[in-house]
Order: structure tokens, then C-alpha cells, then sequence
């Protein structure tokens, strides 16, 4: 793409590798340099956080507000209801309105951290589409806005025909995502001017129905702008680690884990995510993903630590990155560490080392525990561990146990 951008938020788009494509560049380039530009995002309360999956788009909001405009947190109070279909091979399970409203409360607090809510001309709104979806009146609703959608066109969107021609069931109920999606974008530009949309590749489609919706209801022009799917150099889907989802709150996921997960990154990839999940200068991100050989370690470190401050703060970084300097330099135990604390009644007479590697998190099952130690994978306080039969009692936990499983992966075990 050659197109040369006259506004900051278009250039830093560009130039840090958040752009995949735009419904119109040069017209929503135009909006952005003639004033203040209300944008937005939807985020489905599925789980009582985001995981590093949406790091990309929450920084696509704060690059937003920092270039002059105001970001939009859209809650899916509404569309959680339904779940999106998109890219996915079966339904998704149905959540009770406790279960959505305990989630939203959660993801609330990722959002604080990143972007400014206030009262101000670029202060953020968060918003929840339960507001205008909840009340709906199905006949009215499929009379004035339903006449609108083609179901041929809606049949060709990739996200839906993959589905179909793996010959999966795709439910009623999810096909309507997408209209309720498109509403969305209308009601935003309707209630609160908003004028473009936010979101992964994969929302190409739901954002496109929108700017149709949205012209044919009120003829007022609107836009849309996607970034990539990101996977890691490695093929792997961004988000997920060796133990499961890389989650933002700091009760589902320590920001010592968090800063490992980012310590941990590819050497090919130190680059291009300095560039996306941090604010350094592009020259300086270019400089550190060029380095070579061990030195670039000290690259991964300046990453972990810029994306663990603005997830968690300085202290829990500097933190993090003592904790490991600790365990992995010095081959100490580290205040930081994730901790497993057993109580009596759970130690009983004793609990086998399979049990607790699960119960740490360093193993997904006992299988996988007994295979990390027939593997040599194991250690206790960095002995090896080669007996899987081996019991813990209240002498051995007289102090802490420090668990590892391969190089980089630790926790504490001690009594509560």
C-alpha cells in the first residue's frame, strides 16, 4: 500500500504494522485531520478478561486517543447473547446476564490502564450495546433494518462460509450476529457521531455490513479499519502460551507470568511487537529487533518491560524482571514467583508431586505432569525430579519448594 497519510493516527497505523486494510483511506485520512474522530471497537464479554490477543486493538485506541480522537469501548452486554460465529467451528456457549455483567466488570479494568476516561473532548466512552439492543422490537426490527441485509451477500462473507463448507452448523441465532453487529455501528453514529470501526481481519465483513447499514438508514458516511490476525513467527495464534490464554487482569494471569510471556518472545518477532504493544521511537524498536546473538535478550527484556508497565505499572515490572534475574541468573527463588499455597486439609498426609505440578499450572493433567518428569522436563528446586511417585509432606514444605518445568517456566509451593 503506497498511500501517504496527511493525519498522526494514519501515519502511526501504518508506519508500526497495526493496518491490514481500510474501507477508504484518503476519506476517514480527510475526518482525522478535520477534527476530532470518534472510533470504536466491540468486545464480547466471553471471560472476565482480555487476553494479549486484543492487546493489538486496545493499542489501536490508545494511539486514538494520543493522536487527538476519541476511542470507543464498546461492551457486547447485547451481543454476548448471541456470540459471534466468526472463524469459529461450532456454537458458541450461551452465558446467563450475571454471568455477561460479572465479565464486563472484569474487562472494565484492562481498558482503564490504556486509555483516559474523562469528561474531555478526546476523553474515552465505555458503553454497552444492552442499552439499544435489549429493547428491541423483533417486527419492527426486521421491517425497518432486516430489508436491508442480503442473505446471498451474507452467505459469501468468508467467516460464514467457512463454516459451511467444512459442513458445520451454523444456528439461526448466530446468523444474526452480524446484523445486530451492523446495528451497533449505526446506533454509534446515530447517538454519538462515532465514524469509523476497529478490528481484526476477521471483522472485515460485520464492519462493512455496518458502513451499508449505516448509509442506507441515515445516509451518513462512516468507516471502517482492520488490522492483521497476528500469529508469531512461529505459526502460533497470538494470546495463547504453552499453559493457555495470556489474560491482561493480573488475577488470571500474575504480571510476573505476563512479563515471561513477553521475555519469552521469538527472536524474529522482538522487532515487529515493539512496534505494536510498546510507545518506544520506531528507530529504537528497528534497533532492537536487529540485534543479534545473546544480545538480543536484553531486546526481549526492554519488551517485556514496556508491555508489563502499561498492563500492570513500573513496580510490577521492575518487579518481574528482578524475580527473573533471580531465578534464572542467580538460581535464587524470587519474591515474584507464581505461588501455590496448599492448606492442611489439602496436604493431608502428604500430596504427590503429580498433583501439585497441576495444581501450579506447570502441568495440564497428571499425564502431562508424569510425562514432564519421565522427560527430564522437572525440577525441584533445580535438582532434577525423576521420580513421579514422589510425596510432599508438611516437613518437605517447611519452607517454600520452587517447581520448575523446563527452563522458564517456575512456581513456588508452600503452606498457607
Amino acid at each position: 500500500m503506497t498511500y501517504h497519510p496527511k493525519s498522526d493516527f494514519m501515519r502511526v497505523m501504518m508506519e508500526r504494522g497495526f493496518l491490514a486494510d481500510c474501507t477508504d483511506y484518503q476519506g476517514l485520512d480527510d475526518a482525522l485531520v478535520a477534527g476530532v474522530v470518534p472510533g470504536y471497537i466491540g468486545f464480547d464479554a466471553t471471560a472476565k478478561s482480555l487476553h494479549v490477543g486484543s492487546l493489538i486493538q486496545i493499542m489501536m485506541l490508545r494511539w486514538l486517543q494520543k493522536t487527538g480522537h476519541k476511542p470507543i469501548t464498546l461492551m457486547g452486554g447485547g451481543t454476548t447473547k448471541v456470540g459471534d460465529p466468526s472463524f469459529r467451528a461450532d456454537e458458541r456457549p450461551l452465558l446467563t446476564p450475571e454471568q455477561i455483567d460479572s465479565n464486563i466488570d472484569g474487562i472494565k479494568q484492562v481498558f482503564a490502564k490504556y486509555i483516559s476516561y474523562d469528561d474531555g473532548p478526546t476523553g474515552a466512552l465505555m458503553l454497552n450495546n444492552a442499552e439499544w439492543l435489549d429493547d428491541l422490537n423483533y417486527l419492527e426490527f426486521l421491517r425497518d433494518i432486516g430489508r436491508h441485509f442480503s442473505v446471498n451477500r451474507m452467505l459469501s462473507f468468508e467467516s460464514v462460509k467457512s463454516r459451511l463448507d467444512r459442513e458445520q452448523s451454523l444456528s439461526f441465532l448466530e446468523f444474526n450476529y452480524m446484523i445486530l453487529q451492523a446495528y451497533d455501528f449505526l446506533e454509534l453514529n446515530r447517538r454519538y457521531g462515532c465514524l469509523v470501526q476497529f478490528g481484526g481481519s476477521d471483522q472485515w465483513g460485520n464492519i462493512v455490513n455496518g458502513i451499508d447499514l449505516t448509509r442506507r438508514v441515515i445516509d451518513q458516511q462512516i468507516f471502517g479499519l482492520t488490522s492483521p490476525l497476528l500469529t508469531t513467527s512461529d505459526g502460533k495464534k497470538m494470546g495463547k502460551s504453552q499453559d493457555g490464554a495470556v489474560w491482561l487482569n493480573a488475577d488470571m494471569r500474575s504480571p510476573y507470568e505476563f512479563w515471561q510471556f513477553w521475555r519469552n518472545t521469538t527472536d524474529a518477532d522482538v522487532g515487529r511487537f515493539l512496534k505494536l504493544y510498546t510507545e518506544l521511537p520506531l528507530d529504537e524498536c528497528e534497533r532492537l529487533g536487529a540485534l543479534a546473538g545473546s544480545e538480543i535478550n536484553d531486546a526481549k527484556i526492554v519488551l517485556a518491560n514496556e508491555v508489563t508497565t502499561l498492563c500492570h505499572g513500573a513496580e510490577a515490572a521492575a518487579a518481574a524482571e528482578a524475580t527473573a534475574r533471580e531465578v534464572f541468573e542467580k538460581g535464587g527463588v524470587g519474591d515474584d514467583l507464581p505461588t501455590l499455597e496448599l492448606t492442611a486439609d489439602e496436604l493431608g498426609d502428604g500430596i504427590s508431586i503429580v498433583q501439585v505440578l497441576v495444581k501450579s499450572g506447570l502441568a495440564k493433567s497428571g499425564k502431562d505432569a508424569k510425562r514432564l518428569i519421565a522427560e527430564n522436563g522437572a525440577k525441584i528446586d533445580d535438582e532434577p525430579l525423576t521420580n513421579a511417585g514422589l510425596m510432599l509432606d508438611a516437613a518437605a514444605l517447611s519452607s517454600p519448594v520452587k517447581l520448575s518445568a523446563g527452563k522458564k517456566r517456575h512456581a513456588l509451593v508452600k503452606l498457607s
